[in-house]
C-alpha cells in the first residue's frame, strides 16, 4: 500500500500546494481567459473602478482579481 505522503492528493492538506504564484505559471503570459475577463469586469463594476483597457495576461488578471476580491472582502 502506498503511503499517502507519497501522493499529494491523499495528503492531510491537499490544498497546501494547489495554488501557485501567478508569476510562476507556465501559461501566465497568455491572454486572460473569457471567464477571467467576465469576472474581472464584474468585480470592477462592484468596486466602481474601470476595467483596464490594456489586454491583460492570465497572471495579471489573476493578481488583479485577487486584489479586487480583497478590496471587496470576498
Amino acid at each position: 500500500m502506498t503511503d499517502h505522503i507519497d501522493n499529494p492528493k491523499l495528503a492531510d492538506n491537499p490544498d497546501d500546494n494547489a495554488e501557485k504564484d501567478p508569476e510562476n505559471w507556465t501559461t501566465g503570459d497568455e491572454p486572460m481567459t473569457g471567464a477571467q475577463k467576465s469576472y474581472l469586469n464584474t468585480l470592477c463594476e462592484e468596486a466602481k473602478v474601470e476595467l483596464p483597457e490594456k489586454g491583460m495576461t492570465k497572471a495579471e488578471a489573476s493578481i488583479r482579481i485577487d486584489e479586487l476580491k480583497s478590496q471587496l472582502n470576498k
